[in-house]
């Protein structure tokens, strides 16, 4: 039995959420696999119903549970924590201590790109420190005003964390077709904070010496994602810098809407898609799943279902093939659920 727990979120989270449902289901049927999928709410909903954005049964919840399908919430709008306005994403990722963010972006067959060199790479990011790292773990943030007119922020970066993402890249490398690993970082300008992060990146690497191993400025790495995308295999970096080239590497393979993510930690896996809540088409049908639904193949990945999961990716590849199988924002016909639909039948007629 895989016991996932499905947290619907703000904007367009309840349709992707429930168009991710519909695939993970028909992946199941499919393979035989018992699946228990619960809903709880978060966002503005859970704030209207119990004055939080991510009430403690919520966290327990997740801590339950095998894993978590979490949809995007719209944290920029919601009232101070003192108020009830905590981010969930954020919270989720403390209290489950996951500190790996892993991104991968790829382009697919067929979907139209802004750059001709294909794209197939990982971003590894430091998922709980650097400059969004929280000061008492609830409110302010890693900035904050010491006087009016002056706005600080404080960057943390420390051995352990920095260790421990230089493990989990290096362990993904290993088992890629061209394992590489580049670490991307600005110590020539923070020679603190990212000298301390290499030290410890080099530390793992000179325990991999089977995996080839570069050092790029974050400037240069994203000059290159652009020109030379094949030059890079598994990114490691800070917590910004990830954040940022995450999404330049996911928008030159076909944009934000294709991009999956998996927050890793000791225990516990999220699933959550990169881009936003989009409360603009929010219920208009118009949302496209995909970030979510490749999310959910990653997670089920790592539950120790790989099969489920290429047979998920493999529909992705054929419905995004064609273009009157894609949604609106990639020049498609089918609506968000028409999409998840589409994509249940593929999975049911396979072999």
């Amino acid at each position: 039995m895989i016991r996932l727990l499905v947290l619907p979120g703000d904007g367009i989270g309840p349709e992707i959420t429930d168009a991710t449902e519909t695939v993970l289901r028909a992946v199941a049927d499919r393979f035989g696999l018992a699946l228990q999928v619960d809903r709880a709410e978060i966002g503005f909903a859970a704030l209207a119903a119990s004055g939080t954005t991510i009430p403690e049964p919520v966290i327990a919840a997740a801590r339950a549970a095998d894993g978590v399908i979490l949809g995007p919430v719209s944290h920029n709008a919601y009232p101070p924590v003192a108020e009830g306005g905590r981010n969930p994403s954020g919270v989720l990722r403390r209290e489950l201590e996951l500190y790996a963010n892993i991104r991968p972006a790829r382009s697919r067959p067929g979907v139209p790109r802004p750059i001709r060199p294909e794209v197939d790479l990982i971003v590894v990011r430091e998922n709980l420190e650097g400059f969004y790292a929280d000061r008492n773990m609830h409110q302010g943030g890693g900035e904050f005003m010491p006087e009016p007119g002056v706005a600080l922020a404080l960057r943390k970066v420390t051995a352990r964390a920095s260790r421990r993402i230089a493990e989990a890249a290096f362990a993904l490398a290993t088992g890629r077709a061209r394992p590489r690993v580049a670490a991307i970082h600005k110590a020539n300008v923070m020679r603190l904070s990212d000298g301390l992060f290499l030290d410890e990146v080099r530390a793992v690497a000179a325990r991999h010496p089977q995996i080839a191993y570069e050092e790029v400025l974050v400037d240069a790495a994203a000059a290159l994602l652009v020109r030379d995308p094949a030059r890079f295999d598994v990114i490691v970096t800070t917590n910004m810098f990830g954040d940022i080239l995450s999404d330049l590497a996911s928008e030159l393979s076909g944009g934000l809407g294709l991009a999956a993510s998996l927050n890793l930690g000791p225990d516990y896996a999220v699933a959550q898609a990169q881009h936003g809540s989009a409360p603009d088409i929010a219920g208009r049908d118009l949302a496209n799943p995909t970030s979510l639904i490749a999310s959910a193949a990653m997670l089920l990945r790592h539950l120790g279902q790989p099969a489920a999961a290429e047979a998920i990716d493999a529909a992705l590849d054929q419905a995004l093939a064609r273009a009157e199988t894609r949604t609106p924002d990639l020049g498609g016909a089918l609506g968000t659920r028409a999409f998840a639909d589409h994509l249940a039948t593929l999975l049911k007629e396979t072999p």
